[in-house]
């Protein structure tokens, strides 16, 4: 058997970086490019990538400018898509020298960093190694599968965000003609408390705002996000907020390089100057604290109107659009200034100066990611965003609005397409009556519900579309085990991961075309879509030759998987869609409000911007108005001796890949199992930097679950705080502690203890 050469641990630090980008940033990112492929594919990649006519990075669901840069690009988004484009391989060979179990004690970067998969391969029932098998068997033995299952409730067919609009609308559609609506998918785990929230209020789960309405915001909140290592693109448009006059607040419980200073790589100033300061004021909040801010926040609001009645709060929008507000104002001033210091760490003069900033801004956007919605009262914390908002009318017009920034590049197209568990009933009838069909109306399982169910024997099919499923999983063991009792798992994926080691009884794993791969059908070559952050809807073409002849496209592998399970004939044409992408946005035309005559607007430059009802004044809530509520004030309060902690990622990686050791911005070097705690506290619990310990969580179900191995960093981290990577750091969040509304993994908040361990 070939000897695997994993990367070792060698943990080195240097101080945490004050800005992002420069020099540096692009050092990094040609020389990882270079060293996954040929100069002449990293060269066709870079110049393509984001460009009208060109690919669409997978890396982030940033939007496009209108005038675009010939390098319109970041970082991490030439590392992403040229780790894509690599040219090592996955053979045949490499899984008959490789067991599964071989394969499943290899690290997250090494699997990775084996290159594409080149054709199907399977795990029979009692095998140690995967096999080749035929697309025609292996697709035969999945609807073998599927069509002897007792109910199609017993099949679970996940997504993640890389997955195109034409794709994703084909799954949906198979998914429900087959009998189910068990379409988990990772907004699940990340921005569902987003959608929840909105929805709730807004009465639509999209954000409000356009990249032209972040450049001429007189203040923009970023709250729970690091932009500098997860949407890279987004520190060019506050900076260009920056240069309009507008200001930037910050908050989040690590000082993170991006927020404090941008050099603009694409700019003379960005690569020999000092480059841009971004916040105006750092807020380093406790994990969890938001709600309570802008609850105090809001109070204040409605102090700062009873002292200038009339100044303050835009009381024609409140009373046209509006319902709730006088319940909300009773209940919103009973908020004490005690309570508001103790859950956020932050002093009484940071807050009121946050408020001086607010009062004197006309046109307010905020800005969040996961660092507010994975926390048990995450939906909450955006309910109480909105009213913020709503309190000073800063909601469909210009410069002003909500602004969730989505991390898979298509997340938010998925759900526009329909990959959701909860079939809204419009959307229901609107497909049976396009496909003639009674679609299911029972809800299906999210991402939660069906690790649930797969444990429990209620499920034994899952399939993942992309994504790396047991990775993103909260609770580790238990996914996994959960994974392992199915009859059949098959990953359909461009690269290897651990959702490939950790199998059912037999294994599939399907390999599929890249983002940056010609995709060329019987009626010629074919382009793909997406939706961004924004509402952006824009076409997508790969430049590079596919890595194998042996792999088909996301939609071929759908549209010949739903022949194979529902049979030939019927009312839905898979023949034709898989041949033709075009026919298949016809349909998505007469189903889904807002794409009406798809095909020709998506070919115009940039595409279009789907139609946003709050902007125009309308809100699809029961009362047709938004909604002030009142939101139980939650905090995360740790025991003596123990921490909240925080899972994230490191520079150098996408999701649940990590690309190298380094997270580069933070100065950590050549590790992952790490720590990061203020030294105040890591003093007070009587520990010492470099120390290792194991960090331990305990719940109320009793059951201690623990990340073995971690080297403590002294690091300026908000007190009572800690952060450590995912996904080492999921096994310590339990699979039903979620966020109330939303069911999302708490993975912002995490109650744990540090305990020392010897030193090997």
């Amino acid at each position: 058997m070939a000897e695997r050469e994993e990367p070792r641990e060698n943990l080195s630090v240097t101080s945490p970086k004050t800005y992002a980008a420069g020099l540096p940033a692009v050092a990094h990112a040609l020389g990882y490019s270079l060293g996954q492929t040929s100069p002449r594919r990293t060269a066709l990649n870079l110049l393509n990538i984001n460009q009208v006519g060109g690919v669409d990075c997978p890396g982030c669901a940033w939007p496009d400018p209108k005038h675009r840069h010939r390098n319109e690009y970041c970082e991490n988004g030439a590392k992403h898509i040229n780790d894509e484009a690599t040219s090592s391989r996955v053979t045949r060979e490499f899984f008959a020298e490789h067991s599964v179990a071989d394969l499943d004690a290899a690290s997250d970067l090494w699997l990775n960093q084996q290159g594409r998969l080149t054709e199907p391969m399977v795990k029979r029932p009692g095998a140690t190694h995967y096999e080749p098998i035929g697309w025609d068997d292996a697709l035969g033995l999945v609807a073998d599968e599927l069509r002897g299952l007792d109910s199609p409730d017993e099949a679970m067919f996940y997504t993640s965000g890389r997955v195109s609009n034409e794709a994703a609308f084909l799954l949906q559609l198979f998914v429900r003609a087959y009998g189910t609506n068990n379409l988990p998918d990772c907004s699940n785990m990340c921005h569902e408390s987003s959608g929840s929230g909105l929805g709730e209020t807004l009465g639509i789960g999209k954000g409000t705002v356009s990249l032209d309405d972040i450049h001429e915001a007189d203040l923009v909140l970023v709250a729970g996000q690091n932009p500098g290592t997860n949407h890279p693109r987004m520190l060019s448009a506050l900076e260009e907020t920056k240069r309009n006059g507008g200001q930037v607040i910050a908050i989040n419980p690590l000082p993170e390089a991006g927020l404090i200073r941008f050099k603009n790589p694409q700019k003379a100033r960005g690569l020999v100057g000092r480059g841009t300061v971004i916040a105006d004021q750092y807020l380093q909040i406790r994990p969890g604290g938001d709600l309570a801010l802008f609850q105090m926040l809001n109070r204040l609001l409605l102090e700062a109107e009873a002292e200038a009645p009339g100044t303050v709060l835009d009381h024609d929008y409140i009373g046209a659009h509006t319902i709730g507000f006088d319940e909300f104002a009773k209940h919103v001033s009973a908020i004490s200034w005690d309570e508001a210091l103790l859950a956020t760490g932050l002093t009484r003069e940071e807050i009121e100066e946050t408020l001086r900033r607010v009062l004197a801004s006309k046109k307010v956007i905020v800005c969040w990611a996961m660092g507010l919605t994975q926390h048990k009262h995450g939906v909450p914390t955006i309910r109480e965003i909105v009213s913020f908002l709503l309190l000073r009318g800063n909601l469909g017009r210009p410069g002003a609005g909500v602004c969730p920034v989505r991390g898979h590049s298509n997340v938010q197209g998925d759900r526009t397409m329909g990959i959701w568990e909860k079939m809204p009933p419009a959307f229901r009838q609107a497909l049976g009556a396009e496909f003639d069909f009674e679609p299911p109306a029972h809800d299906g399982y999210d991402s939660v519900e069906g690790v649930r169910a797969m444990r429990d024997g209620k499920a034994s099919v899952f399939l993942g579309l992309a994504g790396n499923f047991v990775r993103a999983m909260s609770d580790s063991d238990v996914t996994e085990a959960a994974l392992r009792r199915c009859r059949l798992t098959v990953q359909v994926s461009t690269k290897l991961n651990r959702s490939h080691t950790v199998c059912g009884e037999t294994a599939l794993i399907l390999p599929t075309l890249g983002r940056t791969d010609r995709d060329v059908q019987a009626s010629g070559e074919q382009y793909i879509t997406v939706e961004n952050s924004m509402s952006e809807v824009s076409a997508s073409r790969g430049k590079l030759e596919p890595a194998s002849p042996d792999l088909l496209s996301e939609v071929a592998i759908i549209s010949r998987l739903a022949r194979r399970t529902l049979g030939e004939g019927g009312s839905i044409p898979w023949e034709a869609f898989e041949g033709n992408y075009d026919l298949i946005r016809d349909r998505i035309a007469r189903v889904v409000p807002g794409f009406e005559d798809f095909n020709a607007r998506v070919g115009e430059p940039g595409g279009f911007r789907l139609p946003n009802p709050v902007n125009a004044g309308v809100f699809p809530t029961p009362s047709g108005k938004a909604v002030f509520t009142c939101n139980e004030l939650t905090m995360l309060v740790a025991p003596p001796g123990h921490l909240v902690l925080q899972s994230l990622r490191s520079h150098d990686q996408w999701n649940t890949i990590p690309y190298a050791m380094d997270d580069r911005y933070r100065g950590i070097h050549d590790a992952r199992r790490v720590v990061m705690v203020n030294p105040d506290d890591v003093a007070e619990l009587g520990l010492a930097d470099r120390q290792l310990v194991d960090i331990v969580s305990v719940w109320h179900d009793g059951i201690e679950r623990r990340a073995p191995g971690f080297r403590v960093v002294a690091y300026p981290a908000a007190r009572g705080s800690a952060a450590a990577y995912y996904p080492e750091t999921n096994v310590l969040v339990p699979l039903d502690s979620v966020a109330e509304g939303s069911n999302t993994p708490t993975s912002k908040g995490v109650i744990v203890r540090l305990e020392p361990v010897p030193d090997p």
